[in-house]
């Protein structure tokens, strides 16, 4: 059996993040890997120099290609962009029945270029969050979402409820830009929280983290995991690729795809 996973979302010419991040990850937890690309960018470790987002005939086409032929068994998506693209990329998941979907709400990208209009956050919170059967918000994109501060573990827990009220299924908070040295990422399912644990590696090699991790889920729930072994498998990817570090690239470099082994 091959599984099969889709990301839909921005290229990386740089390679750390985006689409070029997740079909690494898919690749390296022996999943197949599709792409329906939204955007591409001009982008290096030093940050995003420019934004190219795909006509909207041209991403549909990209996903009617793939639903067609090659059904995934779990779809992620990150950079949308743009009410328009977020409005067909919502459109189509639900055309074609597909369940096991993960939302990356990517907003900012790591040097602090907006990877999402403004405009476009209301299109996600209606059409995207729904959708969701996993999200996974760090803490500023969750702000963002919930429209409240968060500056305490409760209030994360508090903003991880609202999410869950507003039809995602199972929150991930991820915990990276808490403060501390220990980092707490946390799994809401509705009912209970569940913690991960794990110390901060003190890098500035942590270009698509986000994406990353977020794209280890997607592979787990392709092979038919639960969400719990999902999130636990893409934590332990995670921080291998953040520990191991490349150290290329003069700014924020990217982690390392190939330091996880099952």
């Amino acid at each position: 059996m091959v599984y099969k996973a889709l990301t839909i979302a921005g290229s990386d010419s740089g390679g750390g993040a985006g689409i070029q991040a997740d079909l690494k990850t898919f690749h390296q937890l022996h999943v197949f890997g599709m792409s329906a690309i939204t955007a591409v960018t001009a982008q290096n470790t030093l940050g995003v120099q420019g934004v190219y987002p795909l006509p909207i005939e041209a991403i549909e086409k990209q996903i009617d290609s793939i639903a067609i032929d090659l059904p995934p068994n779990a779809v992620k998506t990150g950079m949308l962009f743009s009410e328009e693209i977020i409005e067909l990329v919502a459109r189509k998941i639900k055309q074609y029945g597909w369940v096991r979907v993960v939302v990356d709400p990517v907003m900012i990208a790591k040097g602090g270029a907006p990877l999402l209009k403004q405009e476009a956050v209301k299109a996600l919170q209606r059409h995207m969050l729904p959708l969701a059967r996993v999200l996974t918000p760090n803490i500023p994109e969750a702000e963002v979402l919930t429209n409240m501060r968060i500056e305490t573990f409760e209030q994360r827990k508090e903003a991880a409820k609202k999410l869950h009220d507003m039809g995602v299924q199972y929150v991930v908070m991820k915990g990276g830009h808490g403060e501390g040295e220990e980092l707490v990422d946390l799994l809401y399912d509705g009912e209970q929280f569940y913690e991960w644990k794990s110390r901060r590696v003190h890098t500035k090699h942590t270009h698509g983290t986000g994406c990353t991790f977020a794209a280890a889920i997607t592979a787990e729930l392709a092979k038919g995991k639960t969400v719990y072994e999902a999130v636990n498998i893409a934590k332990q990817f995670i921080q291998a690729a953040i520990e191991q570090t490349l150290q290329i690239g003069g700014g924020h470099g990217p982690t390392n795809h190939w330091a996880f082994h099952e």
